[in-house]
């Protein structure tokens, strides 16, 4: 499979990608693009500007993030198509992982921020977080030996009803839900995907497995694979209608269909080798068709017996095999890695602005900056990227990580501008501006 966009040389990325802004802020933004992959310490915006030598203009560079985040659907359609899509080669399904993660922010001027749910409290941390709340779109894509990793594409900003007043109204959204959001992230995706012309699979988090996201899924003739409730209103097959009967033929079974009770027991478990998360498990499975209302109609229910309790998932898709379903449930653990690797490496979160649209341009360079540079990295080998002679603790199989693609693709840029300046002719003082620029760089 192939596309029929041109790929791109990765230093012609930042320029294309930030076509959909005008004239005057799309160079400033090409050279944030670069900022932000060179930038080092706490990623502030003006970390950002001082690494693209953009000190002079950081009103305007300011308003080039903000802009941004207004045009993020143009652009992340060029990262999807010029960038992403050279990745998919060979693929026979895409897969799409959706969730929501928050981001700590801190004052109490920063539009679109507050109380939220904490997913990841830690042992001394609080259940809520202020900030931001993001729904992200990923595209999960597979290596031949880094296995399943969840590229971002784009997100929305989840903002609570409560905190919509704060923001002025010449800006302020209009109040939708999780689930809203994320449909509007399929329908966004939905026609770029079509031109490659393969089935499109959904994997989220069980909070949306719900009818205002199912349906819609299902209407846009995309799979949902996700985590089915302990207490899911499942009900059996519907009976075939009797012959002259008036009326169409039933949607769902007249018999209620306990989950606990088919969990407990002890007959219909059987037990196969899945390969998950990169090793291959033994898994003790049931798995059975089911009617349920807010999927419209039939799923596939697996049940699996883990050492902590039995868990319940489903897929749309009848046909679907139990090595599809958590097949597809583990490789959604790949976005979580994503969003860890995004606040902890690329910085999300830490850009200490507080006008919404720049914090949704700032939130999405994070997450433009990370499918980069898994992009440039891609095709290269492991000695290319890591260099473990200076860890002999380490262990030479383990892959290279995002850290490690992040510090290769850093030493590459800047080892262009030491080659530029090399060239003939040069002056003491070009050598000596960028004897300083790197030293500033580095310390």
């Amino acid at each position: 499979m192939t596309s029929s966009h041109p790929t791109p040389a990765p230093c012609q990325w930042f320029s294309r990608l930030a076509r959909p802004l005008d004239r005057r802020s799309a160079p400033r933004l090409a050279l944030l693009f670069l900022g932000a992959i060179l930038a080092r310490g706490r990623r502030t915006v003006t970390t950002w500007i001082r690494a693209a030598k953009l000190g002079g203009q950081y009103q305007s560079c300011y308003i080039a993030v903000a802009a941004a985040g207004k045009k993020a659907d143009h652009i992340a359609r060029r990262l999807l198509i010029e960038v992403v899509f050279p990745l998919l080669k060979g693929a026979t399904r895409l897969t799409l992982a959706l969730d929501d993660t928050p981001t700590k922010r801190y004052g109490p001027h920063v539009q679109g921020a507050g109380v939220h749910h904490n997913p990841t409290p830690g042992p001394a941390g609080s259940p809520y977080v202020y900030g931001h709340v993001f729904v992200v779109l990923g595209l999960l894509v597979t290596h031949k030996t880094w296995g399943t990793i969840a590229l971002p594409l784009l997100s929305r900003l989840y903002v609570r009803k409560k905190d919509l007043p704060a923001i002025d109204p010449k800006h302020r959204p209009a109040f939708r839900t999780k689930l809203e959001l994320a449909v509007e992230l399929l329908r966004w995706v939905k026609p770029w995907l079509d031109l490659l012309n393969l089935p499109i699979w959904v994997v989220a988090d069980g909070a949306y497995a719900n009818k205002e996201f199912l349906k819609p899924a299902a209407s846009l003739g995309m799979t949902v694979v996700s985590r089915l409730r302990k207490d899911a209103a499942l009900r059996s097959l519907p009976r075939p209608k009797p012959p002259g009967r008036r009326g169409p033929a039933p949607t769902y079974g007249p018999d209620v269909i306990d989950l606990a009770k088919r969990a407990g027991q002890r007959r219909g478990w059987s037990s196969d080798t899945f390969e998950l998360y990169g090793e291959k498990v033994v898994k003790k499975y049931k798995t059975f068709l089911a009617t349920w209302r807010p999927a419209g109609g039939v799923i596939r229910v697996v049940l699996v017996d883990e050492p902590t309790g039995w868990r319940a998932y489903f897929c749309t898709d009848t046909s679907a095999s139990v090595a599809d379903i958590l097949g597809m449930v583990a490789d959604r653990f790949s976005l979580e890695i994503t969003f860890r690797e995004c606040k902890q490496i690329v910085g999300a979160g830490q850009q200490q602005v507080r006008f919404i649209w720049a914090n949704i341009g700032a939130f999405h360079i994070c997450l433009w900056t990370f499918t980069l540079t898994e992009a440039w990295a891609w095709g290269r080998k492991d000695e290319e990227l890591v260099d473990r002679s200076g860890s002999p603790w380490d262990k030479v199989s383990r892959r290279p990580s995002h850290a490690d693609k992040r510090r290769a693709w850093r030493r590459e840029l800047l080892g262009e501008e030491i080659r530029a300046v090399l060239r003939a002719g040069v002056t003491e003082e070009e050598i000596q501006a960028a004897a300083d620029r790197l030293l500033s760089l580095a310390a």
